[in-house]
């Protein structure tokens, strides 16, 4: 009869990664609350929910609720031990009376918990940190908000609060600042609907110019497509000189800041700042959302990137955080800064006929504005 046939190994299984250095002062400092429970008492303020290992979250969480023995007892027999496994058990049916010896055993020194506790701690802020980096990272991202500048900017705000929380528990020291390398920031997207959007903002404010005065909150950095932004520098920049504009006079201008390229012909430029629709703020504040937006993405990914290196001390984590968080804090203010909700103005349509008339009283004058 031919063998049957054996269940081959999971590949991920043969070379399982190796444990962290948090892993160890985990273990570390059990052990020397184990050894020492009178130790607790000098390892300031660790939560359960600091630790990384869901056993050991469980086991200090049974030493927070147990009372330590005296020494002399805890010194004749292992009652200490016994006591915590059996209320540690419910939480991690895993844990053996064999496993809490070998966290005495990877204790070098139980005098030192105070130190181990401080790295579980330094481990945790850095898991925290990353936490609110992917939640910021994702209001930014999320299509289907019905308000996403509040909703980053409510993350962002959380994100402040946690770093400043972070600052009073660690202590300054020299070097602050993290040396991580950061990621290639993310290109700003230019779909259809954000270029079209650039577009009518560049033709509407060609036909109206007066309202680019009201509308310092926008910069060229803001547009997706870096040409729109040089074209919008060279509306500011006559409407600043007290020039007449119009299609022509923006095109002469823009031919003196060699912006006709094989990317855009005369005609094209031309064509472009013909179709205006709506007013030039309302395009204005559509393109400011897509670039506070993007720059809160681009600072997400920074953050995220000091979380992930493992060189960087809490002390770091909260310098450079706060640094990347200061590019969003820029255009932020500027976005506070628009103006009013109006509503958006309606895109051309074909010409309908006359509606029929018919008798009745007159219709009420009024009407209502919609908001953002």
């Amino acid at each position: 009869m031919p063998d049957s046939p054996r269940p081959q190994p999971d590949p991920g299984l043969e070379n399982p990664a190796p444990p962290q250095p948090v892993h160890y002062a985990e273990q570390a400092l059990l052990g020397a609350l184990l050894l020492d429970p009178q130790q607790l008492k000098a390892i300031g303020a660790l939560e359960p929910g600091h630790f990384a290992d869901h056993s050991h979250a469980a086991l200090f969480a049974a030493m927070r609720t147990l009372p330590p023995p005296a020494p002399e007892a805890h010194a004749r027999e292992p009652l200490w031990l016994n006591a915590v496994l059996h209320a540690a058990r419910p939480e991690a049916p895993g844990l053996s009376a064999a496993y809490l010896h070998s966290l005495v055993h990877a204790c070098p020194w139980a005098g030192h918990a105070a130190a181990y506790a401080r790295m579980v701690r330094a481990e945790h802020a850095r898991r925290a940190l990353r936490m609110h980096a992917q939640r910021l990272d994702q209001s930014a991202t999320d299509t289907t908000s019905p308000d996403p500048a509040a909703a980053v900017l409510d993350q962002a705000d959380a994100l402040a609060r946690y770093l400043d929380e972070l600052a009073g528990q660690f202590a300054t020291h020299a070097g602050s600042l993290p040396r991580t390398p950061m990621p290639t920031a993310p290109r700003h997207y230019a779909g259809e609907e954000a270029v079209e959007e650039e577009r009518l903002l560049l033709a509407s404010a060609t036909a109206h110019p007066a309202e680019l005065t009201a509308m310092r909150w926008l910069q060229a950095e803001d547009f997706a497509l870096p040409l729109h932004g040089a074209l919008f520098q060279c509306l500011t920049a006559q409407v600043h000189r007290g020039e007449p504009i119009d299609v022509v006079t923006v095109l002469w201008e823009a031919q003196q800041r060699r912006l006709l390229t094989t990317d855009i012909t005369p005609p094209e430029l031309i064509d472009l700042l013909s179709t205006p629709v709506g007013s030039p703020e309302h395009w204005g504040e559509r393109v400011l959302l897509r670039a506070l937006l993007a720059r809160a993405h681009a600072v997400a990914l920074r953050i995220q990137a000091f979380a992930d290196d493992p060189a960087n001390t809490p002390h770091q984590l909260v310098t450079g955080s706060r640094r990347a968080l200061a590019d969003l804090t820029a255009i932020r203010a500027r976005w506070l800064r628009t103006a009013p909700p109006h509503p958006p103005p309606a895109r051309p349509r074909a010409p309908r006929p006359p509606a029929a008339t018919r008798a009745g009283p007159p219709a009420a004058a009024g009407g209502h504005r919609t908001t953002r």
